[in-house]
């Protein structure tokens, strides 16, 4: 028996029954989070299989899921195992077991927690921008211009800027978690300017976690701040994915739903979203459009999140025919 036997036997109700095909019957645990009654015919059956997977199958909602050996845990199982009670902390540590055995790393204690950030402060001399009075100040007037532009409200995010030498030409995005300030990016709105980000930003962060509430229920997950900002989305603020991200991503319980980037970067991201068990959107925009902003930009934000979750796949098969459509 593997780990993720083990697990899903240890947290199975007690009143149970296996039948000569080696199928375990119980309660179904999904049905009531589905619509349903909640299940006292024992209509919930799962399975193990030799090779090491498991499936699990309600005859009551229809609800399936299930895991093979190669492969990671996908949102349907996490949310089964939800259903049984399984600590979330468990089930972020089987996650990232099952994730180090497939990478064919030996794991002899799992040390890995969800990371802790420490509070900061912003630039000097930071504003919100709707309180700034200043409006003969070229640099703010910039600022507002450059919003307007990127289709930014001041509703839609805490916006800030800075009267300060190094950053009066910067629009200042703080970085929350659990309501608390734990970096910022200043992103500079003059082409003249070399270093297009002044960031201060702590290792394993996602951008705009505290915005993914209980009552959504998928996660939009991008590279970059500012797309992130245009569809309410979770921001990697990179290509790649470390242990501690998809940790927290996945601590959302929700259906995660990545849109890459359209450039060698973002197809990098594909492979790991499909071992994460993630759902990948490449909707059917016109070739020139090369990221959420751009998308946001030529259809607008309504039209660009409709694409994005309607046209979202979670099959293996089906994402990599669409990455060929999407990258050309």
């Amino acid at each position: 028996m593997n780990v993720v036997q083990d697990v899903i036997t240890q947290y199975l109700p007690s009143k149970q029954k296996t039948t000569p095909s080696g199928w375990t019957s119980f309660n179904a645990p999904c049905c009531h989070h589905n619509g349903h009654a909640t299940d006292k015919r024992q209509r919930g059956g799962i399975i193990k299989g030799s090779d090491g997977g498991v499936s699990y199958h309600c005859f009551n909602c229809g609800y399936k899921t299930g895991w093979q050996p190669g492969r990671n845990l996908s949102y349907k199982l996490r949310r089964f195992l939800q259903w049984l009670n399984v600590d979330d902390d468990i089930i972020n540590k089987l996650a990232l077991e099952v994730m180090r055995e497939n990478e064919g790393v030996e794991v002899k204690q799992l040390n890995v927690n969800l990371p802790s950030f420490t509070a900061v402060q912003l630039p000097p001399n930071s504003l919100k921008v709707q309180n700034v009075t200043d409006y003969n100040n070229k640099y703010y007037v910039s600022i507002l211009e450059y919003m307007q532009q990127r289709h930014l409200n001041t509703d839609d995010h805490d916006f800030y800027w800075s009267s300060d030498l190094g950053y009066r030409d910067r629009l200042v995005i703080p970085f929350y978690y659990k309501n608390e300030l734990v970096g910022w990016t200043g992103r500079t709105i003059s082409p003249n300017q070399k270093v297009k980000y002044l960031s201060e930003q702590q290792p394993g962060y996602c951008f705009n976690l505290d915005a993914q509430t209980d009552n959504k229920l998928f996660a939009i997950v991008c590279e970059g701040v500012v797309d992130a900002i245009h569809v309410d989305g979770v921001a990697l603020m990179g290509s790649e994915v470390s242990d501690q991200q998809a940790m927290m991503i996945n601590q959302l319980n929700k259906q995660i739903i990545v849109v890459p980037d359209r450039d060698k970067k973002g197809r990098e991201l594909i492979p790991y979203a499909i071992e994460q068990g993630w759902s990948v959107s490449m909707p059917n925009w016109s070739k020139d459009i090369k990221d959420i902003s751009d998308a946001v930009d030529k259809y607008g934000k309504v039209y660009t999140l409709y694409s994005i979750v309607t046209q979202a796949e979670s099959y293996a098969v089906k994402i990599k025919l669409q990455e060929k459509k999407w990258f050309g």
